[in-house]
């Protein structure tokens, strides 16, 4: 990833819950086939705690676990749009829906798959820099 750094604006459904992602304009994102992301339609884009901030409904946001537990799956309460999550991958990072934000299309978008099915097999071979991707 090169260029300026961007806030880009996204939430849920509803409007409820708002957030801000900060990014260059061509990144890379992932599609993961694990049940969770193939049933939500969730293209990930993972960045740190400080390129992430949620301007609006922390207090609208439902948590779900599962499997391991170590991602943080958070939902609107009132429209159930899973925009945002804490990734099992990257516990201190989030991971942004690219469909949630409000301008996908003004982002150039290299698209890799994370084979979620088989998580640890396939995000043990993945090289340390891969690794912060998924």
């Amino acid at each position: 990833m090169s260029g300026a750094l961007k806030w880009r604006a996204g939430g849920c459904h509803c409007g409820a819950v708002r957030f801000e992602v900060q990014c260059v304009d061509a990144v890379t994102v992932s599609e993961c086939n694990c049940s969770m992301c193939r049933k939500t339609g969730f293209i990930h884009l993972i960045v740190d705690d400080a390129a992430f901030r949620i301007t609006q409904g922390q207090d609208q946001l439902t948590s779900y676990r599962f499997n391991t537990g170590v991602a943080e799956h958070l939902f609107c309460k009132n429209c159930g749009v899973k925009s945002i999550y804490h990734p099992r991958s990257r516990p201190t990072g989030w991971s942004v829906n690219v469909n949630a934000l409000d301008a996908p299309e003004a982002l150039t978008l290299t698209m890799t798959v994370f084979d979620g099915k088989n998580w640890e097999q396939h995000f043990a071979g993945l090289s340390p820099e891969d690794r912060y991707s998924v």
